[in-house]
């Protein structure tokens, strides 16, 4: 990529390009909603996508350390770590006015959103970017959507997988070319937007050891979501409000906390729907060519496709059921 990256002048630079990135990796206990991270790592980038430089460090997730066998974070390890709420300033500081840069963003966004509720503060992040969105708007000719697949393409050289320090470095290393190969095309960038979580409640939780990884719920108060009571009045019709009683269906990464969205869809009368269907009333994506099950179903039956922006608009004004 050396003599795309020599092209790439400032002359041909998108002045609308970000001034500067974050890119991110976590690790945590595991990927449920009360889950928690047990060690964050930072490379701040420029412009560019040059590294100015980098930050790692381990968590006390006060609970089990979930799958030691993938990230090898033991109790022992982390009972000397600092809290989240310790080191938050510092990550803040690492976050602060950059675009935070991840591969599959929408996981790292909400862990790292749910651990800044938790410590009653606001991460200073505004957007991000998903690396996978990129190499989606790139056209890489990769056999999957795998980090290592990235790196692979780029020729950038993994040691220690699902490493914070070392996965955030691959990350880098791979985000640099890609940057420019978008900047040399004009390519628009993958850009969304970073809400804080204002609505979360955080749990007690116990020490280390006396809670499992993967315990069902989340750490926000659950509860069993009423079934809908209105009847389906069939698909939604562009140009037309929603209906209450419509089925809703979701794919891909989305700016508001996934599950705030489907919150505040039911809260407006409609039904969260799991798969797509014949029944299906409308499909919600920011991403319709990915390729999902989900998209593939709607195109294949002929369901509505809208993005994220668009359903927030029409949860404004949804119709009331009819009779």
């Amino acid at each position: 990529m050396t003599m795309l990256d020599d092209r790439t002048t400032a002359a041909t630079w998108p002045t609308a390009y970000p001034q500067g990135y974050a890119v991110v990796d976590v690790e945590t206990t595991g990927l449920a909603r009360d889950d928690r991270i047990v060690s964050a790592a930072v490379y701040r980038l420029d412009a560019r996508g040059e590294v100015e430089d980098h930050w790692y460090t381990l968590v006390n997730p006060e609970r089990d350390p979930g799958p030691v066998w993938i990230h090898g974070l033991t109790s022992d390890v982390l009972d000397g770590a600092p809290l989240f709420a310790q080191i938050a300033e510092e990550f803040s500081a690492r976050l602060d006015g950059r675009v935070l840069v991840a591969h599959n963003a929408m996981f790292d966004w909400q862990m790292i959103a749910r651990e800044y509720a938790r410590a009653e503060r606001t991460a200073p992040v505004r957007q991000r970017l998903c690396t996978i969105a990129l190499s989606k708007e790139l056209a890489l000719p990769l056999p999957n959507h795998k980090l290592e697949s990235l790196a692979a393409h780029f020729g950038v050289v993994q040691r220690r997988a699902h490493d914070a320090l070392d996965d955030a470095r691959v990350l880098a290393e791979a985000f640099r070319p890609s940057l420019h190969a978008a900047a040399e095309r004009n390519v628009r960038l993958p850009l969304l937007e970073c809400r804080p979580l204002t609505e979360w409640a955080s749990a007690p939780s116990g020490p280390p050891g006396q809670q499992s990884a993967y315990r069902a719920g989340g750490w926000r108060p659950s509860r069993k979501r009423p079934a809908c009571p209105y009847p389906n009045p069939g698909r939604y019709e562009t140009d037309k409000p929603l209906k209450q009683g419509m089925r809703v269906a979701f794919s891909g990464d989305t700016s508001v906390d996934r599950e705030l969205l489907e919150d505040r869809t039911v809260e407006a009368g409609l039904h969260v729907a799991t798969s797509v269907s014949r029944l299906t009333s409308l499909l919600v994506t920011n991403d319709p060519d990915a390729g999902t099950s989900k998209t593939a179903k709607a195109k294949t039956f002929g369901t509505p496709i809208v993005d994220e922006a668009a359903y927030a608009h029409l949860l404004r004004d949804v119709a009331p059921a009819d009779g």
